[in-house]
């Protein structure tokens, strides 16, 4: 499990702060155009963590940095920094994909309104270890490589540790200062100051200490349900090999008196 950095630690590949950075609209704007290529006039709104709620039964399913154009173009752009192992990343551009188009259909629209949407990860390492900068995937044919389905999604895989491949000058700064690099070029040196100042903001500062105070608070009660299961499975084993009572088997194993509590109230009526 990754240890939760403190604030003074925080850089640019960390998704709070990216996603703080980010709500520089302008910053934003300039990310998106230098990497799709494109003419963005305006940008409604970079939403960082929007949740899309699947079902009424269903968990949320939060999406990094969620932008919309005022043409109408959707972006999920994710900072990544696990190596997406047996492929879990590409399927998680899938599932994102899917989440993003059942927003739109949610709002009442016809699948025929379906927006032009990219799901962009940003990647510290390489996620398919062949050198690029930047991998690209649309939907194709596989008997006519020059023939697109025209569905209007793709994905966009950035490569830090990237050297193949021509990508604008800004991207390729602002690439190198993802790996850690000193911030070369007016757009990463833009990128850069906006992480100085929002590090610099009290406000912000104490959001991040209060949402990492939460998080060591799951995974203390993440350890605590495991250390109880794995102690009952302990419990009955004992119970069941050795023909012991529950009394007899929690002094063997020399449990504390709080835990005691604990499970007498799960192995209640086990035989």
């Amino acid at each position: 499990m990754a240890r939760i950095k403190e604030w003074e630690e925080l850089t640019i590949c960390d998704n709070f702060l990216f996603q703080k950075v980010m709500q520089n609209k302008m910053l934003c704007k300039r990310l998106i155009q230098k990497l799709l290529k494109i003419k963005v006039k305006r940008i409604i709104y970079p939403v960082a963590e929007k949740s899309i709620a699947i079902g009424a039964a269903s968990k949320s399913v939060r999406l990094d940095l969620y932008v919309e154009t005022d043409d109408g173009i959707i972006m999920d752009i994710e900072m990544q920094t696990s190596d997406g192992a047996d492929g879990w990343l590409p399927k998680r551009t899938r599932y994102y994909q899917a989440m993003i188009d059942l927003d739109v259909l949610g709002k009442g629209k016809d699948y025929i309104e379906l927006k032009t949407s990219y799901v962009i990860f940003i990647c510290t390492f390489d996620p398919f270890d062949e050198g690029r900068r930047v991998y690209t995937f649309s939907n194709r044919c596989h008997e006519s490589e020059s023939l697109e389905l025209g569905d209007e999604t793709t994905k966009l895989f950035l490569n830090a540790k990237g050297t193949i491949g021509e990508v604008d000058a800004d991207i390729a700064n602002f690439l190198d200062y993802v790996d850690g690099k000193t911030a070369e070029g007016k757009f990463t040196k833009d990128v850069a100051a906006e992480v100085d100042r929002v590090k610099q903001h009290d406000e912000t500062r104490l959001e991040y200490m209060t949402l990492m105070m939460e998080l060591k608070q799951q995974r203390r009660e993440g350890y605590d349900e495991g250390r109880i299961e794995n102690m009952l499975k302990n419990v009955k084993s004992l119970m069941t090999r050795r023909g012991w009572s529950l009394d007899e088997t929690m002094e063997a194993l020399d449990i504390s008196p709080e835990d005691k509590a604990i499970i007498v109230a799960s192995v209640a009526g086990f035989k």
